[in-house]
């Protein structure tokens, strides 16, 4: 396992200059002589916040894919975006009739854009329909769920990849690169800090059958992930607490989450989720200086720097649209038939954490993993 996840670091490293330039070479007009690249057809299901701040528009800055497909419950909805967006009319679909979907050709993958309860259910039936699937995280409310997911797209023959835009990120890959090369020796902590306040108190994420979770899935899965890429290790144990100030609004999901993770090699990651406070910024130290972003994981803005006995140093690197990196590596995987560096095992991997991070919680205990 472990040398699993040393390779995958290694390997998300390596896509820092390619993601710093993908918007560059979107850009660039193609020459007479030059052949068009095939692009994979996308259907997005269902257009909510995400789907219409963030993926629609990051369509135009892509080189491989396109939006060729709209799944929702709203008709009026989906007309209006498939005018916005070219999309043809015999390319809607709604709940009921999605595994229709299987007869377009059109359409080449499912962006799963739902609630969390609902990811395993459209990534399973996009499988069956013939579809490689991309699944917004969390990938799934259980690890049960998260298996069913990987063996119904591995039955079809189908890629499974789960909406980790920050692996496409270069200031977060270049943390990643930072703590693999021993830049300023082996890392020896590692904080992680998500949040955001919460507004409308009767949306899904505060829904526990449709949420899964509340902070800790939603927004510190980010912190969680932080740990992991920057350690290159998985954790051994975990210890937690949960903040409740407003129990009102938080029932059944947690409001705050502080969490402790504990590495093979020792090295302790202190995180922390809150629906009701702005938190956004990983950091690492080292033997011989420390590494932070703040902000870490904002869509755009990201800011970066090292510490050393050289003095302070800021990172420098473009501000690319993280969605179009992640849907562009995604189809260069359908067509160059290679491997996803975000695979549904490495959703499964941190739904068993958030598992054993929630238990820890409730019980007090740490958690062995």
């Amino acid at each position: 396992m472990r040398e699993t996840r040393r390779e995958f670091v290694k390997e998300l490293s390596a896509l820092a200059a390619v993601a710093s330039v993908a918007p560059l070479a979107a850009a660039r007009r193609l020459s007479a002589e030059e052949t068009p690249p095939r692009k994979v057809g996308f259907a997005l299901v269902g257009l909510g916040q995400l789907a219409g701040g963030q993926l629609a528009p990051a369509f135009q800055n892509t080189r491989r894919c396109r939006l060729s497909g709209l799944v929702s419950g709203s008709p009026e909805k989906a007309r209006a975006w498939a005018e916005k967006y070219g999309v043809p009319q015999k390319n809607i679909y709604n709940y009921t009739d999605f595994d229709r979907i299987e007869d377009n050709a059109d359409i080449d993958v499912v962006y799963v854009v739902l609630p969390n309860s609902m990811h395993a259910e459209y990534t399973i039936r996009a499988a069956r329909a013939g579809k490689h699937v991309l699944c917004e995280k969390p990938m799934a409310v259980s690890v049960k769920e998260c298996d069913e997911m990987i063996a119904a797209c591995q039955a079809a023959n189908r890629l499974l990849a789960i909406g980790y835009r920050l692996h496409f990120e270069p200031y977060n890959l270049e943390m990643a690169r930072l703590a693999r090369e021993k830049v300023f020796g082996s890392v020896k902590a590692i904080e992680g800090s998500a949040g955001f306040r919460i507004g409308d108190p009767t949306q899904w994420r505060l829904d526990k059958k449709r949420s899964g979770g509340g902070s800790l899935m939603d927004i510190g899965i980010y912190a969680l992930q932080a740990a992991r890429y920057i350690s290159g290790e998985e954790p051994t144990s975990v210890t937690a607490q949960e903040g409740l100030t407003d129990p009102a609004k938080f029932r059944g999901v947690d409001e705050s989450m502080l969490f402790s993770l504990k590495f093979p090699s020792g090295v302790m990651a202190n995180c922390t989720s809150s629906y009701a406070a702005g938190a956004n910024r990983f950091w690492a130290a080292a033997e011989r200086g420390s590494f932070e972003l703040s902000p870490a994981l904002s869509y755009h803005g990201l800011h970066g720097r090292t510490v050393s006995p050289d003095g302070p140093k800021e990172m420098e690197f473009p501000d690319i649209d993280q969605f179009a990196a992640e849907m562009d590596d995604f189809a260069d995987c359908i067509l160059n038939g290679r491997k996803t560096r975000v695979p549904g095992e490495e959703g499964r991997r941190d739904l068993r954490i958030i598992t054993a991070i929630y238990e820890a919680a409730a019980s007090g205990k740490a958690i062995a993993l």
